[in-house]
């Protein structure tokens, strides 16, 4: 086992405007939108959390404060939710520890890329985590817990795949994979953004979770525009690649796209399917609306 750096800080971009979830986003970050009672933001700082990550640095537009707000201490609520002697071990996971958030701005809506360049500074000289918070994978252990694994092996950056169908693979970052390493763990030797279903190197997708090492920040720095006239941070990891070791982790586990519509409803009721506390009244809900 060679020894890495460890990977104590990730950066979540959750500046985007939110406009496929209006007229709801108008007032709420997208990011607060709940599946069931937990927002999104919430179950990405937890898997980060489990995965033994210390610093949660959020870039962030304007409108976006209350994610911020979402991680501090609500005296008023939590002083009320004592006197009715209410359980208070529900906001537990809300509560962060001094110091250890940290938001930055991103100005200008340029890209995915540009969002990651924006938290350089605070990054600075250590490698780091990405996660998207649309993106809710959902495992034992979490997704990033699974790759924090892989690094601690293989070092140098990683990203989570999944295998989508053929003909849904222009709408991703796409991998050409490499050398297999293991059953989940397979050499990247090329990355393409979006590219068209015939040219597309494999049916393996960038599933909104990385690790990457602080020289992606240099690279980014002098990237021009890529697809969709943004900065796009698949280029800036294509030209990493064949200078530092470079890793697919395929997620054990189920990937939401929380950024579609039908991707969040399908989140929200495959998770309410899985609670002890409602998992049975929802499936007779279901069964009874399927009837109809």
């Amino acid at each position: 086992m060679s020894q890495q750096k460890p990977i104590k800080k990730a950066v979540f971009p959750v500046a985007g405007l939110g406009t496929r979830f209006l007229p709801a986003t108008k007032a709420i970050p997208k990011e607060l939108l709940p599946i069931v009672d937990r927002p999104l933001i919430q179950y990405a700082v937890d898997e980060a959390r489990e995965a033994g990550i210390e610093q949660i640095i959020f870039v962030t537009g304007r409108g976006k404060t209350a994610i911020v707000e979402h991680f501090d201490v609500a005296f008023e609520l939590e002083a009320t939710m004592k006197e009715r002697g209410k359980d208070m071990s529900v906001l537990e996971p809300t509560r962060a520890t001094p110091g250890d958030i940290i938001t930055v701005r991103q100005q200008v809506p340029l890209g995915l890329g540009h969002a990651i360049w924006c938290a350089r500074a605070i990054v600075g000289d250590e490698p780091f985590a990405i996660l998207l918070p649309d993106e809710l994978m959902v495992g034992e252990p979490g997704c990033m817990k699974q790759m924090v694994e892989a690094y601690n092996e293989v070092g140098g950056n990683l990203i989570s795949v999944l295998e989508v169908p053929q003909k849904e693979v222009s709408s991703y970052g796409v991998i050409a994979p490499g050398a297999s390493v293991s059953d989940t763990l397979t050499e990247v030797a090329g990355l393409v953004e979006k590219p068209p279903v015939a040219e597309a190197p494999s049916n393996k997708i960038i599933s909104g979770r990385y690790i990457l090492q602080p020289e992606v920040m240099r690279t980014l720095e002098n990237q021009g525009k890529g697809a969709g006239g943004e900065i796009q941070l698949t280029d800036a990891m294509a030209k990493m690649i064949g200078n530092q070791p470079f890793h697919a982790v395929t997620f054990a586990g189920s990937r939401y796209d929380c950024g579609s519509k039908t991707g969040f409803v399908e989140a929200t009721l495959a998770l309410a399917l899985q609670r002890e506390d409602m998992g049975e009244e929802v499936r007779a809900i279901a069964e009874r609306l399927l009837a109809k």
